[in-house]
């Protein structure tokens, strides 16, 4: 199976976003780098970076700066072995949050193949350690798929998350060619869904990105499987092609197209769902939202 050809139509004027800086902008850059702490914002080429960091919020990329794998769409590095584990990390990462002054944080990390555990076990120490040492913030996870291996799953999920993210990223039609042969679109339901039965009060979460030559039939189609295994919350964004050796762009789908998965995504009954060009995973926007829907179960 091939990828549909390469539409080479001009970045829209809905896809341009400023230059980042500002105060808290530069400020986190340098706390992140005085920690050597690596963020998906940074590594991903996010273009809300400039937003999300001038408003003080930062995703966190545990377990270094080199994945294992090669997806298509992905700017992070790859290697067959990444590099070796910090132990004190999980420190560095809870002060980074107190100094950054956040009550909600997304941490994520590249693919572990290399570790026998999949990293399962430095990820659940970091969760850990900012939970007992911010005892008022609210933490979202994006993990990889583990190779679907349930026990490495729980490991994440026992050190208490509020949100369990794994992103599905794509249709399964192109799963094969967009993703790294490791990566399969069952494994990553059945991630979700392991979470889901095993540890019913964690919320979970997924992403899409279009443009990629999927078909709308096909969109709705992922959206009825990820609540078919109780996922709670979706984001939808544009894929932009990092660089020349990246897949290249299908079709920059339009707004009205995105408003048009998002009121799917509600009669499907997601609890919430941020569909936009500019949107991506740990979208910012939906933070308020999950937000007060985990206080709101916590109070209950």
């Amino acid at each position: 199976m091939q990828l549909p050809a390469f539409s080479p139509q001009p970045k829209p004027s809905w896809l341009k976003v400023k230059v980042p800086g500002g105060p808290s902008y530069q400020r986190i850059k340098e706390t992140l780098r005085t920690r050597r702490l690596h963020t998906v914002c940074e590594e991903a080429h996010c273009p809300n970076i400039g937003e999300c960091w001038d408003g003080g919020t930062a995703t966190f990329m545990i377990m270094g700066d080199t994945c294992t794998r090669g997806c298509r769409f992905c700017a992070v590095k790859t290697a067959r072995q990444g590099l070796p584990l910090d132990p004190d990390e999980p420190k560095k990462v809870s002060e980074s949050i107190g100094l950054m002054g956040l009550d909600y944080v997304v941490i994520t990390s590249v693919d572990r193949d290399d570790l026998p555990d999949g990293g399962a076990n430095h990820f659940a120490k970091v969760i850990t350690q900012v939970r007992r040492d911010h005892p008022n913030l609210l933490v979202e996870v994006l993990t990889p798929d583990f190779q679907g291996n349930k026990n490495q799953i729980a490991v994440v999920a026992e050190a208490k998350p509020h949100v369990f993210a794994h992103n599905i990223e794509t249709v399964r039609r192109l799963h094969p060619k967009v993703r790294d042969p490791r990566a399969d679109y069952n494994q990553s339901l059945q991630v979700l869904q392991s979470v889901k039965q095993n540890f019913p009060k964690i919320c979970t979460k997924s992403s899409l990105m279009l443009g990629c030559g999927e078909t709308d039939d096909e969109v709705l189609e992922v959206m009825q499987d990820l609540r078919n295994v109780g996922v709670s919350f979706l984001t939808l964004g544009q894929y932009l092609r990092p660089s020349k050796k990246h897949m290249p762009v299908f079709e920059y789908v339009s707004p009205e197209k995105f408003d048009f998965f998002k009121t799917w995504g509600e009669v499907f009954g997601f609890d919430y769902i941020a569909s936009g060009p500019l949107v991506r995973s740990s979208y910012k926007a939906g933070e308020f939202y999950i937000r007060r829907r985990m206080h709101g179960m916590e109070n209950a």
